[in-house]
């Protein structure tokens, strides 16, 4: 997949939220303060401050006059990806993005998907590669951030973001039609982090490719919780978790009993939490840990991430349900791929030679840059049109 972007750098905190709610609230609170006010609570940073003219990121209707004469309605929040495993909401105005890649923007539609290297921690464990439907920031929990590559590189489910000649030969290696979505679940399931980014073996045995291919569209369902048509995760049995005891409006760190597989969130109290749903991390780090954290942290009073609703939504509880039980069955999947792995390692690999030699590598420049898109307009600067 040779186009690839880098991750979203916010610069500001408050333009994200778990809530919408929260999202309006903190928008009405600095277009209703003036001057110096409104200048510290937008938190002004080297690419952005009140006064930077910037266009308005494809397909958002945002204003585009500079933020300090701003008077207008908050605009739609969208839904994001912000790291692993934390679908949140974000204020999608590029005046209060540092940088905002509009080239993702671009091909951000119901047909996108894309694949999120994880950052590099030696001796960590976790996944290499998450898959999104929604628009990812690529926030690393832990290590460098890696690198975002859609799975196509035009809206639409248009031109795959795979090497040229790279399906076809496969396709005659496998004996069968290999697909960019299928290349997309083989690195879900197979790709191994290094130093340099993400590592991606590919095997010449069939067996093995199509046992990895089945197990990377199974976890690729499980992460997309029935996005693109797929089917809601559910835990094998009948077992999904349940509220014992409500969440308090502000509770503290999560706590988990193994003994009875509950999640104690302050006096609530959720279970079964299965073992592998707690313990699942990436860049070693616990991924319900960090959900709840994103929370429950306080913030510095008087600014604009200090406003955030009273108590604890329903809804973050509903998705906390929902994080259960997608961790637990990635978590209970692990044995799986660590087997595809120790496979790997014993078996024949598809070379880097034996793909020059195919005419696949090396990748020329022009599919490791964004596709021309240009079948909408996009507003400039001060209400211009912007020219691509």
């Amino acid at each position: 997949m040779p186009w690839s972007v880098a991750p979203l750098r916010l610069g500001r905190s408050w333009i994200v939220a778990p809530d919408v709610r929260t999202l309006r609230a903190r928008w009405d609170r600095l277009v209703g303060a003036e001057g110096d006010e409104r200048a510290a609570l937008f938190r002004p940073s080297r690419a952005r401050t009140p006064s930077t003219s910037v266009a308005a990121l494809p397909g958002q209707r945002t204003g585009t006059v500079r933020f300090s004469r701003e008077t207008g309605r908050c605009p739609e929040p969208v839904r994001i990806a912000h790291g692993p495993f934390d679908e949140q909401w974000l204020l999608p105005d590029h005046r209060l993005i540092d940088t905002g890649r509009p080239e993702l923007w671009r091909v951000a539609d119901e047909r996108q998907l894309f694949a999120v290297e994880q950052g590099y921690v030696p001796g960590a464990a976790g996944p290499a590669v998450l898959v999104t439907a929604v628009l990812p920031d690529g926030r690393s929990p832990a290590g460098r951030p890696g690198r975002i590559r859609p799975l196509f590189r035009r809206p639409g489910g248009e031109e795959p973001n795979v090497a040229p000649g790279l399906l076809p030969f496969l396709s005659e290696r496998y004996g069968h039609d290999v697909t960019a979505a299928d290349l997309l679940a083989w690195a879900v399931a197979a790709a191994r982090p290094s130093p340099a980014g993400c590592r991606v073996p590919l095997p010449a045995d069939p067996a093995r490719w199509a046992a990895g291919t089945a197990l990377g569209r199974r976890l690729t369902g499980i992460q997309l919780r029935g996005a693109r048509g797929g089917e809601r995760p559910r835990l094998p049995g009948g077992r999904r978790p349940y509220v014992r005891a409500p969440v308090p409006a502000r509770p503290g760190p999560p706590e988990y009993d193994p003994a009875d597989e509950t999640l104690a969130l302050g006096d609530g109290r959720i279970s079964p939490v299965p073992a592998e749903a707690w313990e699942f991390r990436v860049g070693g780090v616990r991924m319900l840990e960090q959900w709840c954290a994103h929370r429950t942290a306080p913030a510095e009073p008087g600014t604009l991430e200090a406003i955030g609703p009273a108590g604890w939504p329903q809804e973050w509880t509903s998705e906390l349900l929902e994080l259960i039980t997608v961790l637990a069955l990635l978590g209970q999947s692990e044995p799986e791929r660590a087997a595809l792995d120790d496979a790997l390692d014993g078996g024949e690999e598809l070379t880097r030679e034996v793909l020059r030699e195919a005419g696949v590598l090396p990748v020329p420049d022009g599919p490791r840059r964004p596709a021309s898109v240009l079948d909408h307009q996009e507003e400039g600067p001060e209400g211009q049109f912007a020219l691509l």
